[in-house]
């Protein structure tokens, strides 16, 4: 039976000077045709494939300066921390601001993730939208994906809420606003949507209907609770909720 003949610190050594290698160069610097030992070596090293050229190229964490979003671009070879592609894509939709479109993503990544995006919707990985005519990929998480398309929308074009003045009702505003309902229960939500109606006045209920994705008549509803002071304190509370009720003590001389 052959010894080997180098270590996994033969070939961190060597990826630290030559950077990235293909699986051929590997076997020809080391002097071995065994596929396995290569890829034995590298997972004690933690390495990395490339994300494009069909991940043909390896590299080490170690080795890798990435940028603030977790990529590293080594001629034109572009590698990320969190590996496949997939990851790479959902990392970057559940990080963004806006979410994204495919297009914007092969700007960013100089690829097209056209495969990758197919795969990502199959196993709802993210979560896919049509804005202004274009499909926009957004994070699963509920209350991410509410702030997101409401940055989106409002940079993709005009929405009823962008008639407001900006200090009436700014993107982070609505943001909280958004984080803030999804919180509550069913009818603390109508109460609550008819109070920030009323902040904003005249065509309040429509716009927070659409802002919250509510029922015109359920925003109207709760305002008009307001108005009409209909609100039962008791039935909005939570069993066991608010001050604690103080009992008399009775003392015997």
């Amino acid at each position: 039976m052959r010894t080997e003949s180098f270590t996994a610190d033969t070939l961190c050594g060597y990826l630290k000077k030559k950077k990235v290698a293909t699986l051929l160069e590997l076997k020809k610097a080391l002097d071995t045709q065994s596929t396995m030992t290569i890829f034995r070596k590298l997972k004690q090293l933690h390495y990395l494939s490339s994300i494009s050229h069909s991940g043909r190229f390896y590299t080490l964490k170690r080795v890798a300066k990435f940028n603030t979003k977790g990529l590293w671009s080594y001629k034109s070879i572009l590698f990320s921390y969190h590996g496949t592609l997939n990851q790479t894509i959902i990392s970057l939709v559940e990080n963004s601001k806006m979410g994204y479109s495919a297009h914007e993503i092969e700007k960013l990544l100089n690829i097209k993730p056209n495969e990758a995006f197919i795969n990502l919707i199959a196993t709802n990985s993210v979560f896919r939208e049509k804005v202004s005519g274009r499909y926009i990929y957004f994070s699963i998480n509920l209350n991410t994906r509410k702030r997101q398309q409401l940055l989106r929308s409002n940079s993709d074009g005009p929405t009823h809420l962008g008639d407001l003045k900006p200090t009436v009702l700014m993107n982070e505003l609505k943001a909280a606003i958004i984080i803030f309902f999804s919180m509550l229960n069913e009818k603390q939500r109508r109460v609550y949507a008819g109070l920030e109606s009323m902040k904003i006045g005249r065509g309040g209920d429509k716009m927070i209907a659409d802002l919250l994705g509510l029922n015109v008549k359920t925003v109207t509803k709760g305002r008009n609770e307001l108005l009409r002071d209909k609100i039962s304190i008791d039935t909005i509370r939570k069993s066991g909720g608010g001050r604690k009720r103080i009992q008399k003590k009775t003392f015997h001389i």
